[in-house]
């Protein structure tokens, strides 16, 4: 039955499908958001309103958890030790997962994730690995519950242990592991010694069920281990949230296998073992992660190593319209992080249209490295806040180093107000109005190129908090901030791959107030924020220039 009410505006559609339960939906055409009540739903294809709401068994949500987690690390990775060694060291990392799992199960948890290297730990070289590494069968290939079928095959004592703790406690478990597959001469690409090594995630039903293998695709200076033959596009199903991908780490910043798991495969739950050490003014855990669920309107559940001396802080679950996260560079304790997960996660966030700049079409990229004329487009009849001081021996523009890559920089020398600068093709605009704390300095800052002249290419666009107040200390590593500013700032990226971050003072990660792309320019907007900003980015990454040198 459809029924339109119109002085409510909204479309209500009774079914009484499934055992006679009810479900009711409210689509609000205002808003664009659809509501719904009731324990079980189908999938609802509102014609009407061009709108759809999925549900998977009657849930609207899931509970779901990450473990950011303290080792126990091996004092000399780089010695040769015997597998049983191996072993005592990884059974005391495999306590906590378990006990962690007994925490999770009393709160629901449908769905945890551990992090990367958190068995084993890391610096390896290929032979001192040795000892930690397990076969682990294809899952698409064989069906085997580790737990209940324990000698199916040998040498899996992890992967066994791992498959109990997802049965004793269960619900779906994701980890990281280190493993082998033997090979031959007949593949042109098998090592010398006549085995692969692989950083390798492993996910196991609620009753566990070996469910899902994913080796790790960009590796990040781990010379024990091989890049997969080809690469590994790695998806699991589970009754409460439909199907998962995952990847590892490095991954994230490049499109294979992470952006095209997205793109290709249609897959909007994501789960992120990581070893991941903070890297700021872009990279820091929370800021990208943050990011990277904004760019794609997904869930992206990220679970990180905690070693605050190795700048790895940075767990946390994200969705499109929040943010659940441990970072804590004091405290030597994991911490386990639980949340509630919209099954379908739409971002209800403002548009572009939210934010108010000068009109997009007039937008005229400047020439070489110099400041552009723009129209105004923020209201600064009341500015009470002192300016920055300028030092008049100081060129408009400026050059630092932020992150290993040469940016070109203009400051904030005024209270509000609208500046511009570029780096080759990449011209970055803001407008803003900013209650700026007392030696303070802010920048304007963009980078069009290879990150660390031969990596990966990005386009970024950031307006930053610089260390101190001096040139020279923009790029450098802070964490405190004061000046609350109310901003706009774009820039007219040639990659349609743009993830948009804002960082407040303590790092701590916000939503925008809009984002988008409006007339080949990407836009993000921010007002009113409850702590100093530290940045807010526009972080590009140019995939396909990255095979180009």
């Amino acid at each position: 039955m459809l029924k339109l009410n119109r002085r409510v505006n909204k479309l209500q559609y009774l079914d009484t499908n499934n055992k006679g339960k009810m479900l009711l939906v409210f689509y609000t055409k205002k808003s664009g958001r659809a509501e719904m009540s009731a324990r079980s739903c189908l999938v609802i294809f509102l014609f009407y309103f061009e709108a759809a709401f999925i549900c998977i068994n009657g849930q609207q949500t899931y509970t779901a958890a990450v473990y950011g987690h303290k080792p126990f690390l091996n004092p000399d990775p780089h010695a040769i030790i015997d597998r049983q060694s191996a072993l005592k060291l990884m059974k005391k990392n495999l306590d906590i997962y378990e006990e962690q799992v007994k925490i999770a199960s009393k709160q629901g948890v449908q769905i945890i994730v551990f992090p990367e290297d958190g068995l084993h730990g890391f610096k390896y070289t290929r032979e001192s690995i040795y000892p930690f590494l397990e076969p682990v069968p294809d899952p698409t290939k064989v069906k085997w519950n580790p737990c209940l079928q324990p000698s199916l095959h040998s040498g899996n004592e992890v992967l066994k242990r791992l498959s109990c703790i997802a049965r004793n406690g269960n619900m779906y478990v994701v980890a990281n592991m280190p493993t082998k597959q033997d090979c031959n001469k007949t593949d042109p690409k098998c090592p010398a010694d006549g085995r692969y090594q692989y950083n390798t995630n492993v996910a196991f039903s609620d009753n566990g069920t070996l469910v899902a293998r994913y080796h790790k695709q960009n590796l990040y200076k781990e010379m024990e281990f091989n890049t997969p033959p080809e690469v590994e596009h790695v998806i699991f199903e589970t009754p409460f949230a439909g199907k998962f991908g995952m990847f590892i780490c490095f991954d994230l910043l490049f499109y294979e296998p992470a952006v095209s798991l997205i793109e290709k495969y249609n897959v909007s739950q994501i789960v992120f073992p990581t070893a991941w050490m903070n890297a700021s003014p872009f990279l820091s855990g929370v800021q990208f992660q943050r990011g990277f669920a904004s760019a794609f309107s997904i869930n992206l559940l990220a679970a990180n190593l905690h070693i605050p001396q190795q700048r790895m802080t940075s767990s946390g679950l994200y969705t499109p319209d929040d943010s659940f996260y441990y970072y804590d560079v004091e405290s030597q304790e994991g911490k386990l992080t639980v949340a509630e997960i919209p099954v379908n996660p739409v971002s209800h966030n403002k548009s572009v249209d939210a934010c108010k700049t000068s009109d997009h079409s007039q937008f005229t990229p400047c020439k070489k490295l110099s400041r552009c004329n723009a129209k105004r487009s923020v209201d600064i009849s009341q500015v009470v806040f002192p300016m920055i001081k300028e030092d008049r021996n100081n060129p408009p523009t400026f050059h630092s180093i932020i992150h290993h890559d040469n940016f070109a920089l203009i400051p904030l020398k005024k209270p509000a107000g609208e500046l511009e600068v570029c780096s080759q093709s990449l011209c970055c605009h803001v407008s803003y109005h900013g209650k700026f704390s007392e030696n303070e300095l802010y920048a304007l800052g963009a980078y069009d190129g290879f990150h660390k002249s031969n990596t990966y290419y990005i386009q970024v666009c950031t307006l930053l908090k610089c260390a101190n107040a001096s040139f020279a200390s923009c790029g450098a590593h802070t964490t405190i901030a004061h000046s609350t500013i109310d901003f706009v700032i774009w820039g007219n990226h040639s990659t349609q791959h743009v993830f948009p971050e804002i960082l407040g003072s303590d790092v701590i990660p916000f939503l925008p107030d809009g984002m988008g792309w409006k007339n080949k320019i990407y836009t993000m907007c921010k007002s009113d924020m409850s702590s100093g900003l530290l940045s807010a980015n526009l972080y590009g990454r140019w995939y396909e220039k990255d095979n180009s040198l």
